[in-house]
């Protein structure tokens, strides 16, 4: 295992891989490009895409949080960003690049021995400040942001590498020996440039991109695909994502090749012919290559890659997700798809799989416009996401499934896993999916707190809600004229009965199917006030392939049995370089609960739906029960087991 990460609970080294496709082994030599003129870039990404998307998103900066569960999420993650100096976060680097520093290291996967190094320090710190900075308006981040870039170009070798560690893992990588996963940290680097460029107008960003892109070019060149194809089967991101975003920005075509050169047959291949192979992969390897894959039919048009992207977004949401939209058991896809029998883990629903969906889901729904794509959106984020940070702003890296088993998260400063850095940035951008639009309309996806500014169709919309603690969220527009346009206010596919709609406190007689949008097509004019009712239940679903296992939610929000902080520790709750509560708990069986109805979740009852409150009969009595992503500090269980002669059956 590699040097100074011995125990670490990720496998990449260890039949994560795919098989190696059989290709031409005639290299392919791309000319490493000069440096571009970064000129415009949200202009130089719209020039180079196809009229792929039936929807647009907003600029982060279009749309702001207002107080609600996502602001205090937002700024509890931003104290945390604030915390770490840039001295620290360049240490490795500079040493890399024989300057000195003085600076204390950082511990975890930062560790200056592990062979992940670079990874959040340069990556995700990057991108994180970059978001914080285009969503929230935060100076200091960016600050810290562009002081960081500095500091790393510095570092960066005139052939344009750059990195915490040696290129000699690139060696190791090709000549088959053992290494973590250089490339997926090269992909974080470069993606954290580009971000700090289109995000934060930082110049000298794309400057350091692009040598790193030239840098990959050119080693890329030394190797025919049948020799790729076998490095492709040790982790590396996202680096076609990366790349098709550098040829966006520039629109130097050896980019978009060297992109291309990251494509992975063996699973591209099955997926662009609808088959689900994905049983026995690592989960989170895969999803950064269909990132890939989506950007590139952005790009492109090229009708292939939307089929890769939509069926494994397909398959993976509607057949390998627990209810909370997670997927991943022990990081990896272990079953077929629709079994998920067994597959409760401690570690399991691995979080950076979720953000990643997340970020998948975007593309998708915005090349159909279908708002389904948002109940599993909305699912997630509430679910797999928002309740994935403590109080201090440490984050999981899994999500156990476990009943009985309690979250864990990183440490301030000795952890520094992949979702630590991934949950950094999701905590950063929660404002960025509300909204969508297109030429002359206007999408409502989500009921968050917020206020969007629409300049070009003279619109302020503000959102107003408790939700989901309470059933309701009212719009009011600030027009500088009348304009005529249609609001979609999207009717989650879980709205129960009594729903309706009212426009300046008048209520009308439409309304529209659960998961589609309600539109509302008509001459605006300032002040105009829309409430839309959001009547929530109770309800469950089965676990995949387990009939007698069932989750309860109410509306989107999973709800999980409050089990107690019974002998939970410090270091069963916070760890440092391995993501393992110590000791680890042991399993316990599912609530027993009374079957009933089917899908009614008949073993609960309500005790406030403004607090969100809620209890459970069980055979072992009354239990608490709460929204997991209220779960902090104490054991739970998600999944209830159903049993015909449990208290309640009647």
């Amino acid at each position: 295992m590699p040097s100074g990460c011995s125990d670490h609970r990720r496998r990449f080294l260890k039949n994560a891989a795919v098989a190696a496709a059989t290709l031409a082994v005639t290299p392919r030599i791309l000319a490493a490009p000069d440096v571009a003129d970064p000129g415009n870039a949200t202009a130089s990404l719209k020039i180079r895409e196809q009229p792929v998307r039936r929807m647009q998103a907003f600029d982060l900066g279009q749309v702001r949080l207002l107080d609600g569960d996502f602001a205090r999420a937002a700024a509890i993650n931003l104290r945390y960003l604030h915390s770490l100096p840039v001295d620290r976060l360049a240490h490795s680097f500079r040493l890399q690049a024989s300057l000195p520093s003085s600076a204390k290291p950082f511990g975890g996967w930062e560790k200056p021995d592990c062979e992940l190094r670079g990874h959040f320090a340069g990556g995700h710190y990057l991108s994180a400040a970059a978001l914080a900075h285009a969503s929230l308006g935060d100076a200091l981040l960016k600050q810290r942001g562009d002081e960081l870039v500095a500091a790393l170009a510095a570092c960066q070798q005139a052939n344009g590498y750059l990195s915490a560690f040696p290129a000699s893992f690139f060696d190791r990588l090709s000549s088959g020996q053992k290494v973590w996963a250089p490339f997926y940290t090269i992909h974080k680097i470069l993606a954290g440039m580009l971000d700090m460029y289109t995000l934060a107008g930082n110049r000298q960003a794309l400057e350091v991109a692009t040598g790193i892109g030239n840098w990959t070019v050119r080693w890329l060149n030394g190797f025919s695909d049948a020799e790729l194809a076998h490095m492709l089967k040790t982790e590396y991101g996202g680096m076609n994502e990366a790349l098709y975003q550098l040829y966006a920005l520039t629109g130097n075509e050896r980019y978009r090749d060297a992109a291309h050169r990251f494509d992975q047959a063996t699973l591209f291949d099955p997926l662009a012919a609808h088959r689900d192979e994905l049983q026995g992969l690592h989960s989170n390897t895969q999803i950064p290559k269909i990132l890939g894959a989506a950007r590139r039919y952005e790009l492109t048009g090229e009708p292939r890659y939307r089929r890769i992207a939509e069926f494994f977004w397909e398959t993976v949401t509607q057949n390998r997700t627990y209810a909370t939209g997670g997927s991943s058991n022990d990081e990896f896809w272990k079953t077929g798809p629709g079994d998920l029998k067994g597959q409760l883990g401690l570690y399991s629903a691995e979080c950076c799989v979720a953000y990643n969906l997340l970020k998948l889901t975007r593309y998708v729904y915005a090349w159909s416009g279908d708002p389904r794509a948002f109940d599993y959106y909305e699912r997630t984020l509430y679910n797999a996401r928002l309740g994935t940070q403590d109080p201090a702003g440490m984050k999981l890296y899994y999500y156990p499934l476990q009943a009985g088993a309690a979250k864990f998260y990183n440490s301030p400063v000795d952890s520094f896993w992949c979702c630590t850095g991934s949950g950094a940035e999701e905590f950063a951008r929660f404002n960025d999916s509300i909204y969508f639009h297109d030429d002359d309309a206007l999408y409502v996806n989500l009921f968050i707190p917020s206020e969007l500014d629409w300049p070009q169709h003279g619109l302020r919309l503000r959102q107003d809600t408790a939700f989901p603690r309470e059933p309701l969220t009212r719009l009011q527009l600030s027009l500088a004229g009348p304009a005529t346009f249609a609001l979609n206010l999207r009717v989650p596919s879980w709205i129960a009965p009594g729903a309706g709609v009212r426009v300046n406190g008048e209520a009308l007689d439409v309304f529209a199917s659960p998961g589609s949008y309600l539109t509302l097509q008509r001459a605006w004019r300032d002040g105009d006030r829309v409430e839309l009712d959001l009547p929530m239940q109770l309800h469950s679903e089965a676990l995949a392939g387990d009939d007698g296992l069932h989750a309860a939610l109410y509306g989107p929000l999973v709800l999980a049995a409050r089990l107690g902080a019974d002998g939970l520790t410090h270091d069963m709750q916070y760890c440092g370089y391995e993501a393992a509560p110590k000791p680890e708990p042991k399993p316990r069986p599912a609530p027993g609960v009374a079957a009933g109805r089917p899908g009614a979740a008949a073993w609960l009852r309500t005790l406030s739906a403004r607090e969100l409150r809620f209890e459970a009969d069980t055979r072992d009595g009354s239990i608490a029960v709460a929204p997991l992503n209220e779960i902090h500090g104490e054991r739970y269980a998600v999944y209830w087991q159903l049993q015909p002669d449990a208290p309640g059956q009647g």
